[in-house]
Protein backbone atom coordinates (compact mmCIF):
# COMPACT_ATOMS: atom_id res chain seq x y z
CA UNK A 1 0.00 0.00 0.00
CA UNK A 2 1.25 3.19 -1.09
CA UNK A 3 1.68 5.90 1.28
CA UNK A 4 -0.93 8.12 -0.29
CA UNK A 5 -3.33 5.24 -0.26
CA UNK A 6 -2.49 4.61 3.37
CA UNK A 7 -2.87 8.17 4.83
CA UNK A 8 -6.87 8.54 2.53
CA UNK A 9 -8.01 5.58 3.83
CA UNK A 10 -11.68 5.21 4.72
CA UNK A 11 -13.99 2.90 6.34
CA UNK A 12 -16.06 2.51 2.96
CA UNK A 13 -14.08 2.68 0.39
CA UNK A 14 -16.38 4.43 -1.60
CA UNK A 15 -17.40 7.94 0.31
CA UNK A 16 -15.99 9.92 2.79
CA UNK A 17 -18.31 9.68 6.04
CA UNK A 18 -19.09 11.67 9.15
CA UNK A 19 -16.90 9.21 11.41
CA UNK A 20 -14.13 9.04 9.16
CA UNK A 21 -13.84 13.03 9.30
CA UNK A 22 -14.14 12.88 13.28
CA UNK A 23 -11.45 9.95 13.08
CA UNK A 24 -9.11 12.50 11.48
CA UNK A 25 -9.43 15.31 12.82
CA UNK A 26 -8.71 13.33 16.24
CA UNK A 27 -5.09 11.95 14.79
CA UNK A 28 -4.69 15.42 13.04
CA UNK A 29 -4.97 17.41 16.58
CA UNK A 30 -2.61 14.50 18.93
CA UNK A 31 -0.43 15.06 16.09
CA UNK A 32 -0.26 18.68 16.71
CA UNK A 33 -0.57 17.93 20.52
CA UNK A 34 2.15 15.75 20.57
CA UNK A 35 4.98 17.11 18.20
CA UNK A 36 3.75 21.13 18.32
CA UNK A 37 5.91 21.97 20.89
CA UNK A 38 8.88 19.78 19.36
CA UNK A 39 8.27 22.12 16.09
CA UNK A 40 8.50 25.22 18.40
CA UNK A 41 11.41 24.10 20.02
CA UNK A 42 13.24 23.30 17.17
CA UNK A 43 12.10 26.82 14.98
CA UNK A 44 12.93 28.63 18.36
CA UNK A 45 16.43 27.78 18.60
CA UNK A 46 17.26 28.67 15.23
CA UNK A 47 15.64 32.53 16.38
CA UNK A 48 17.60 35.85 17.14
CA UNK A 49 17.15 37.07 20.68
CA UNK A 50 15.24 39.99 19.85
CA UNK A 51 12.71 37.09 17.80
CA UNK A 52 12.31 35.21 21.08
CA UNK A 53 10.63 38.16 23.27
CA UNK A 54 8.62 39.94 20.68
CA UNK A 55 4.85 39.78 21.49
CA UNK A 56 2.92 39.00 18.97
CA UNK A 57 5.34 35.51 18.80
CA UNK A 58 5.60 34.09 15.39
CA UNK A 59 5.92 30.23 14.94
CA UNK A 60 8.40 30.66 11.97
CA UNK A 61 12.48 31.95 12.71
CA UNK A 62 11.82 35.70 11.34
CA UNK A 63 14.80 38.33 11.39
CA UNK A 64 14.87 42.24 10.93
CA UNK A 65 16.65 43.27 7.97
CA UNK A 66 19.67 45.65 7.76
CA UNK A 67 21.32 47.58 5.30
CA UNK A 68 24.71 49.25 5.51
CA UNK A 69 24.23 52.92 5.22
CA UNK A 70 27.03 55.24 4.06
CA UNK A 71 28.32 56.98 7.41
CA UNK A 72 27.52 54.98 9.51
CA UNK A 73 29.61 52.05 11.53
CA UNK A 74 27.10 49.92 12.19
CA UNK A 75 24.40 47.94 10.16
CA UNK A 76 20.97 50.11 10.58
CA UNK A 77 17.53 48.08 10.73
CA UNK A 78 15.07 48.77 8.02
CA UNK A 79 12.01 49.70 8.41
CA UNK A 80 8.59 49.44 6.00
CA UNK A 81 7.58 53.46 6.78
CA UNK A 82 4.08 55.18 6.12
CA UNK A 83 5.27 58.56 5.35
CA UNK A 84 3.08 61.80 5.84
CA UNK A 85 2.21 62.40 2.35
CA UNK A 86 0.24 58.52 2.51
CA UNK A 87 3.31 56.83 0.62
CA UNK A 88 5.56 54.12 2.03
CA UNK A 89 9.11 53.63 1.82
CA UNK A 90 11.49 51.49 3.08
CA UNK A 91 14.06 53.47 5.15
CA UNK A 92 16.66 52.58 7.96
CA UNK A 93 16.17 53.80 11.20
CA UNK A 94 19.24 55.79 12.76
CA UNK A 95 17.91 56.41 16.47
CA UNK A 96 14.77 56.34 18.40
CA UNK A 97 13.65 59.12 20.40
CA UNK A 98 10.48 58.32 22.82
CA UNK A 99 7.82 57.53 20.23
CA UNK A 100 9.82 59.74 17.28
CA UNK A 101 11.99 57.07 15.05
CA UNK A 102 14.51 59.09 13.05
CA UNK A 103 14.97 57.29 9.96
CA UNK A 104 17.22 57.68 6.46
CA UNK A 105 17.02 56.67 3.01
CA UNK A 106 19.45 54.05 2.37
CA UNK A 107 20.28 55.43 -1.28
CA UNK A 108 20.27 59.18 0.21
CA UNK A 109 21.11 58.98 3.53
CA UNK A 110 21.55 62.70 3.63
CA UNK A 111 17.95 63.76 5.29
CA UNK A 112 16.78 62.89 8.45
CA UNK A 113 12.89 62.02 8.77
CA UNK A 114 11.35 61.70 11.57
CA UNK A 115 7.98 59.54 11.87
CA UNK A 116 6.45 58.08 14.90
CA UNK A 117 6.48 54.81 16.05
CA UNK A 118 3.15 53.74 15.32
CA UNK A 119 3.93 54.79 11.67
CA UNK A 120 6.63 51.73 10.74
CA UNK A 121 6.96 48.21 10.61
CA UNK A 122 10.14 46.00 10.82
CA UNK A 123 11.14 45.04 7.70
CA UNK A 124 11.14 41.39 8.27
CA UNK A 125 12.29 38.23 6.40
CA UNK A 126 13.36 34.20 7.39
CA UNK A 127 16.31 33.64 8.73
CA UNK A 128 18.09 30.97 10.47
CA UNK A 129 20.13 32.33 13.26
CA UNK A 130 23.06 29.00 12.75
CA UNK A 131 25.12 31.10 15.17
CA UNK A 132 22.69 30.24 18.28
CA UNK A 133 24.30 26.97 17.57
CA UNK A 134 28.22 27.57 17.03
CA UNK A 135 28.75 30.44 19.22
CA UNK A 136 26.77 27.95 21.94
CA UNK A 137 28.72 25.58 21.42
CA UNK A 138 32.26 27.75 21.96
CA UNK A 139 31.27 28.71 25.63
CA UNK A 140 29.96 25.21 26.24
CA UNK A 141 31.45 22.69 26.82
CA UNK A 142 29.14 20.30 24.97
CA UNK A 143 31.23 16.71 24.11
CA UNK A 144 32.45 16.92 28.09
CA UNK A 145 28.97 17.12 29.34
CA UNK A 146 27.59 14.78 26.64
CA UNK A 147 29.83 11.96 27.87
CA UNK A 148 28.97 12.94 31.75
CA UNK A 149 25.11 12.12 31.03
CA UNK A 150 25.87 9.50 28.53
CA UNK A 151 27.92 7.43 31.18
CA UNK A 152 25.38 8.46 33.63
CA UNK A 153 22.55 7.24 31.54
CA UNK A 154 23.77 3.91 30.35
CA UNK A 155 25.74 2.75 33.47
CA UNK A 156 21.93 3.45 35.54
CA UNK A 157 19.88 1.78 32.89
CA UNK A 158 21.90 -1.14 33.13
CA UNK A 159 21.69 -1.68 37.18
CA UNK A 160 17.77 -0.72 36.85
CA UNK A 161 17.15 -3.11 34.70
CA UNK A 162 19.44 -5.49 36.45
CA UNK A 163 18.25 -4.62 39.97
CA UNK A 164 14.50 -4.88 39.01
CA UNK A 165 14.85 -7.89 37.10
CA UNK A 166 15.98 -9.57 40.02
CA UNK A 167 13.48 -8.52 42.27
CA UNK A 168 10.56 -8.82 39.38
CA UNK A 169 11.53 -12.38 39.23
CA UNK A 170 11.72 -13.00 42.78
CA UNK A 171 8.20 -11.59 43.26
CA UNK A 172 6.88 -12.94 40.23
CA UNK A 173 8.23 -16.76 40.36
CA UNK A 174 8.67 -17.34 44.28
CA UNK A 175 6.48 -18.12 46.77
CA UNK A 176 7.79 -17.36 50.01
CA UNK A 177 5.91 -15.86 52.93
CA UNK A 178 5.10 -12.06 52.34
CA UNK A 179 5.92 -11.89 49.08
CA UNK A 180 2.74 -9.48 48.94
CA UNK A 181 3.55 -7.70 51.52
CA UNK A 182 6.78 -6.80 50.21
CA UNK A 183 5.69 -6.17 46.52
CA UNK A 184 3.10 -3.43 48.09
CA UNK A 185 5.68 -2.41 50.55
CA UNK A 186 7.88 -1.42 47.02
CA UNK A 187 4.71 -0.19 44.98
CA UNK A 188 3.85 2.06 47.94
CA UNK A 189 7.04 4.24 47.79
CA UNK A 190 5.77 5.80 44.59
CA UNK A 191 3.40 7.37 46.92
CA UNK A 192 6.47 9.12 48.90
CA UNK A 193 7.19 12.19 47.30
CA UNK A 194 10.87 12.84 45.70
CA UNK A 195 11.63 16.07 47.67
CA UNK A 196 10.75 14.43 51.02
CA UNK A 197 13.85 11.93 50.26
CA UNK A 198 16.52 14.30 48.76
CA UNK A 199 17.56 15.48 51.91
CA UNK A 200 17.97 11.53 53.72
CA UNK A 201 19.40 10.49 50.24
CA UNK A 202 22.47 13.52 50.12
CA UNK A 203 23.50 13.04 53.79
CA UNK A 204 23.83 8.97 52.91
CA UNK A 205 25.85 10.03 49.84
CA UNK A 206 27.45 12.55 52.08
CA UNK A 207 29.20 10.02 54.16
CA UNK A 208 29.45 7.42 51.61
CA UNK A 209 31.96 10.29 49.73
CA UNK A 210 30.16 10.08 46.76
CA UNK A 211 29.71 13.95 46.73
CA UNK A 212 30.71 15.34 42.86
CA UNK A 213 31.19 12.14 41.94
CA UNK A 214 28.75 10.24 38.62
CA UNK A 215 28.23 7.23 40.93
CA UNK A 216 26.22 9.84 43.30
CA UNK A 217 24.57 10.48 40.72
CA UNK A 218 23.86 6.97 39.69
CA UNK A 219 23.17 4.42 42.57
CA UNK A 220 20.56 6.42 44.23
CA UNK A 221 17.60 5.93 41.99
CA UNK A 222 18.86 2.30 40.37
CA UNK A 223 15.90 0.60 41.78
CA UNK A 224 12.75 2.12 40.79
CA UNK A 225 9.48 0.61 41.92
CA UNK A 226 7.88 1.41 38.30
CA UNK A 227 10.34 -0.91 36.76
CA UNK A 228 9.62 -4.10 39.70
CA UNK A 229 5.62 -3.64 38.74
CA UNK A 230 6.17 -3.33 35.10
CA UNK A 231 8.50 -6.54 34.64
CA UNK A 232 6.34 -8.32 37.51
CA UNK A 233 3.47 -7.79 35.99
CA UNK A 234 5.26 -9.15 32.54
CA UNK A 235 6.59 -12.01 34.32
CA UNK A 236 3.80 -13.39 36.02
CA UNK A 237 2.28 -14.25 32.24
CA UNK A 238 5.26 -16.01 31.53
CA UNK A 239 4.45 -19.87 32.46
CA UNK A 240 5.62 -21.33 35.32
CA UNK A 241 6.48 -24.78 33.16
CA UNK A 242 9.14 -22.95 31.50
CA UNK A 243 10.77 -22.86 34.72
CA UNK A 244 9.74 -26.32 35.85
CA UNK A 245 11.06 -27.84 32.66
CA UNK A 246 14.24 -25.63 33.05
CA UNK A 247 15.20 -27.19 36.76
CA UNK A 248 14.31 -30.58 35.42
CA UNK A 249 16.85 -30.44 32.93
CA UNK A 250 19.20 -29.23 35.64
CA UNK A 251 19.25 -25.61 35.12
CA UNK A 252 20.21 -23.45 37.99
CA UNK A 253 18.01 -20.77 39.61
CA UNK A 254 20.98 -18.20 37.59
CA UNK A 255 20.60 -20.04 34.58
CA UNK A 256 16.86 -19.60 34.61
CA UNK A 257 17.01 -16.02 34.84
CA UNK A 258 19.43 -14.82 32.67
CA UNK A 259 18.91 -17.45 29.97
CA UNK A 260 14.84 -18.04 30.20
CA UNK A 261 13.35 -15.02 32.09
CA UNK A 262 15.43 -12.40 30.54
CA UNK A 263 15.23 -13.31 26.79
CA UNK A 264 11.13 -13.42 27.13
CA UNK A 265 10.94 -10.54 28.97
CA UNK A 266 12.55 -8.94 26.19
CA UNK A 267 9.71 -6.31 25.50
CA UNK A 268 9.05 -5.65 28.90
CA UNK A 269 12.86 -4.57 29.66
CA UNK A 270 13.21 -2.70 26.60
CA UNK A 271 10.17 -0.59 27.94
CA UNK A 272 11.72 0.16 31.27
CA UNK A 273 14.82 0.93 29.27
CA UNK A 274 13.32 3.89 27.08
CA UNK A 275 11.78 4.96 30.72
CA UNK A 276 14.93 4.54 32.71
CA UNK A 277 16.88 6.55 29.66
CA UNK A 278 14.42 9.26 29.94
CA UNK A 279 14.35 9.79 33.39
CA UNK A 280 18.03 9.62 33.98
CA UNK A 281 18.62 11.78 30.47
CA UNK A 282 16.55 14.63 31.84
CA UNK A 283 17.23 14.29 35.37
CA UNK A 284 18.43 17.91 36.57
CA UNK A 285 17.43 18.10 40.12
CA UNK A 286 19.48 15.06 41.55
CA UNK A 287 22.84 16.03 39.60
CA UNK A 288 22.58 19.58 40.63
CA UNK A 289 22.15 19.17 43.81
CA UNK A 290 25.66 16.14 44.33
CA UNK A 291 27.42 17.98 41.78
CA UNK A 292 29.41 21.25 42.51
CA UNK A 293 32.38 20.79 39.91
CA UNK A 294 31.55 21.72 36.17
CA UNK A 295 33.50 19.35 34.28
CA UNK A 296 31.40 16.85 36.32
CA UNK A 297 27.97 18.18 34.77
CA UNK A 298 25.72 16.54 32.77
CA UNK A 299 24.00 18.34 29.77
CA UNK A 300 20.85 19.39 32.11
CA UNK A 301 22.96 20.97 34.58
CA UNK A 302 25.26 22.14 32.45
CA UNK A 303 22.50 24.16 30.42
CA UNK A 304 21.57 25.67 33.64
CA UNK A 305 24.99 27.94 32.92
CA UNK A 306 23.36 29.60 30.58
CA UNK A 307 20.74 31.36 33.06
CA UNK A 308 22.82 34.53 34.62
CA UNK A 309 21.42 36.93 37.90
CA UNK A 310 20.45 39.54 35.04
CA UNK A 311 20.67 37.73 31.77
CA UNK A 312 19.32 34.45 30.29
CA UNK A 313 20.76 33.56 26.82
CA UNK A 314 17.29 32.05 25.78
CA UNK A 315 18.61 31.17 22.15
CA UNK A 316 21.51 29.65 23.35
CA UNK A 317 19.59 27.90 26.15
CA UNK A 318 17.13 26.43 22.91
CA UNK A 319 19.82 25.56 20.55
CA UNK A 320 21.35 23.22 23.55
CA UNK A 321 18.01 21.61 24.24
CA UNK A 322 17.60 20.44 20.67
CA UNK A 323 21.18 18.95 20.70
CA UNK A 324 20.11 17.45 24.16
CA UNK A 325 17.21 15.76 22.81
CA UNK A 326 18.68 14.11 19.66
CA UNK A 327 20.31 11.29 21.45
CA UNK A 328 16.92 10.52 23.59
CA UNK A 329 15.11 10.40 19.97
CA UNK A 330 17.28 8.09 18.41
CA UNK A 331 17.14 5.75 21.76
CA UNK A 332 13.47 5.81 21.26
CA UNK A 333 13.17 5.72 17.18
CA UNK A 334 15.32 2.07 18.03
CA UNK A 335 13.69 0.82 20.73
CA UNK A 336 9.60 2.09 20.25
CA UNK A 337 9.09 -1.32 18.09
CA UNK A 338 9.51 -3.22 21.29
CA UNK A 339 6.41 -1.07 22.79
CA UNK A 340 3.90 -1.88 19.99
CA UNK A 341 4.63 -5.40 18.87
CA UNK A 342 4.94 -8.21 22.03
CA UNK A 343 3.97 -5.85 24.97
CA UNK A 344 1.17 -8.13 25.54
CA UNK A 345 2.41 -11.47 24.36
CA UNK A 346 3.12 -14.30 27.17
CA UNK A 347 6.41 -14.36 25.41
CA UNK A 348 5.43 -17.86 24.07
CA UNK A 349 4.96 -19.02 20.40
CA UNK A 350 2.36 -21.72 19.87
Amino acid sequence: MDIKRFLTRTRNPRRFSVSDFLSYLYLIFGVFLMFGPVLWLVLSSLKTPAALVEFPPSLLPYGQDSVRVEGYDEPLPLFDVNLPDGSQARLAQVRRIGIESQLVDPVNPGEIIKVNINDRTPAKSLRLEWSNYTDSLKSFNFLKYLNNSVVVTVLATIITLIINSMAAFALSKYEFKGRNLVYVIIISTLLIPISVILVPVFLVITELNMNNNLWGVIIPGAATPTGVFLLRQYMLTIPDELIAAARIDGASEWRIYWQVMLPLAAPALAVLTIFSVMWRWNDFLWPLIVLSQNELFTLQVGLNSFQGELNVKWNYILAMTVMTLLPITLVFAFLQKYITTGISSTGMKG
